[in-house]
Order: structure tokens, then C-alpha cells, then sequence
């Protein structure tokens, strides 16, 4: 259903939405009364509808980041209600439908917080921080040649499973934005982990983890007190044995390897 065309006898709304016009704004509350909302509507779409609403009526719409909206990029996410990615579990904000809340709710719409993601603009944050991590080691650089047989490096099945449990690792940031610390131990956890597990990413190992939380520390991120809030915001269901690995193979490095 297009945003021009939503229907008038539908779901009302109180949307009390972060806006901040830039890094150095201070930022405020602002409240926007929507009727006329489908219940099949995905969340993302709503916001699309109070946009039309906005530039319609001459005013700047809210800025918020999507891309995919299958859930797949990670991008989309949002504080709503004080759930990051909204109330139901394993399920990323553009996957979010408005029949999960109730005709006439208000909802407090905010961006994630977090030192390592400053805001941009309302609900769009400089996600770079994550980038950096990955760049710090997230990676393996064997060189491949040709194609090899596909059963040529046994891997066992449970290490497979493991390692793909963890590559579901879409980067949206929601644990940081559950961690009462701020960490982001869980998505660095499951990069570490899902390398790690497999024979390709043997070789650098340990100077993969050293880089990698050194990168994390070095960008503001706090530290893991097992709160458990990070795998029960993220959508793809990450476990926080992952946050287990990352500690073992960084106390492994540390005693191991030389700089």
C-alpha cells in the first residue's frame, strides 16, 4: 500500500519521534498524531506516511536509515518504547508490522544510543565505528588460487553450524543500544566467532581478536557485565556463547602472541 493512499478508517497513532537537525544540535522531542494506519503496515512504512504528511504540509520530514527493509542490512534500527528494533523478539525494525501495537498507542520513537554511534540526524546514526572494527581484522587474506574440491578441508558439522549461527551477525548495533555499557562485545563475538571456527580463518587467529577489540576499545564501546540484553534485543537471535569465544581467544592472544 503506497503512502498517498492509506486508508482513513485506521489505526490513530501518537508519535513522539527524536529530532536533531545535526551532530552539534542538542535535539528535542516532537509529537505527530497519525490516523488512517493499516495495521499491515510495516513500521518503516508508517514513517514513510507521516513523511508524505510532513513535505506535504511544507515541514522537514524525519530522517530515519533504511535500505533492504527484509531485514537482511541491518540499517533500519530504532529505539521504540525503549526496545531497540521495537517489541517483538528476533524481528528488526522494516520486519515490525503495526498490528503489534494497539489502535490509539503512543510510541516513543528513538535513535540508538551509544558513544560509538553519534546521531546524524533524527534517527540516522554514524554507524562507522562497526566499519572500523571489521577493517581491524574482521577478515581472512589466504590466497584462494583456483577452486578447490568443496570437501577438500573437512569441517565438522557442528563447528559449520556454529560459524553460520554467528555470520547471521547483520550489524545493526540493536545490543549496543541494549547494553546498559554500551558494549558491542556481541556483534564483535560473533565476527570473531564465525571466522574463527573455521579452518580458513586459522592463520589469524589471534592477531584478528587482538585487532579487533583493541579497535572495539579504541572506539568508545563499553565493557560486557552479562546483562544479557544484547542477545535478546538482536534480531537475528546472536547467542552470547559468542561473547564466551571472543574472551577465551583473546585471553589465548594475549598470552600467545607478540606484537
Amino acid at each position: 500500500m503506497s503512502a498517498d493512499h492509506a486508508p482513513s478508517s485506521g489505526m490513530r497513532l501518537t508519535l513522539n519521534i527524536w529530532r536533531q537537525s545535526g551532530p552539534a544540535d542538542a535535539g528535542r522531542m516532537e509529537t505527530y498524531h497519525l490516523d488512517g494506519i493499516s495495521p499491515d503496515m510495516s513500521f518503516l512504512e508508517m514513517l514513510d506516511v507521516l513523511n508524505v504528511r510532513l513535505e506535504r504540509e511544507g515541514r522537514e520530514p524525519v530522517a530515519f536509515d533504511h535500505d533492504c527493509r527484509e531485514g537482511i542490512c541491518g540499517s533500519c534500527g530504532v529505539m521504540i518504547d525503549g526496545n531497540a528494533h521495537g517489541p517483538e523478539a528476533e524481528t528488526a525494525t522494516c520486519q515490525l508490522h503495526m498490528r503489534s501495537f494497539a489502535d490509539g498507542a503512543a510510541l516513543t520513537i528513538e535513535p540508538f544510543r551509544a558513544k560509538g554511534f553519534p546521531v546524524l540526524k533524527d534517527l540516522v546514526l554514524d554507524r562507522s565505528a562497526f566499519d572500523r572494527i571489521i577493517a581491524a581484522g574482521g577478515f581472512i587474506s589466504a590466497n584462494t588460487g583456483c577452486a578447490v574440491d568443496a570437501n577438500s578441508t573437512p569441517v565438522a558439522k557442528s563447528d559449520a553450524e556454529l560459524s553460520m549461527d554467528a555470520a547471521q551477525c547483520i550489524g545493526c548495533g540493536a545490543c549496543v543500544a541494549a547494553c546498559p555499557n554500551a558494549a558491542a562485545m556481541l556483534f564483535v563475538g560473533a565476527k570473531i566467532a564465525h571466522l574463527g571456527l573455521l579452518p580458513q580463518g586459522q592463520p589469524e587467529r589471534s592477531k584478528r581478536v587482538l585487532a579487533m577489540a583493541r579497535q572495539m576499545e579504541a572506539e568508545g564501546f563499553g565493557s560486557c557485565s552479562n546483562y544479557y540484553e544484547c542477545e535478546a534485543a538482536c534480531p537475528k537471535a546472536i547467542s552470547v556463547e559468542n561473547i564466551a569465544r571472543l574472551n577465551r581467544d583473546y585471553l589465548r592472544a594475549g598470552l600467545t602472541t607478540r606484537d
